[in-house]
């Protein structure tokens, strides 16, 4: 699933979005890519699961 994240400018903000989905699922594959603003993400979560945890990591995004 990819999720586009318009307020990811840098490093910091990957690393937290990074950080709460892997909280969430330790297992899933986290892919940001600044240049797009996008995340993709390998999880057996659900799309709702994943887009919260972007939240609580300060963000707000939608699934592309």
């Amino acid at each position: 699933m990819k999720f586009h994240v318009p307020d990811m400018s840098c490093g910091h903000c990957t690393a937290a979005i990074t950080k709460e989905i892997a909280a969430l699922d330790p297992a899933a594959k986290v892919t940001p890519d600044l240049t797009s603003r996008t995340v993709d993400v390998e999880t057996v979560q659900t799309d709702d699961a994943v887009a919260q945890a972007i939240k609580t990591a300060g963000y707000d995004s939608t699934r592309v």
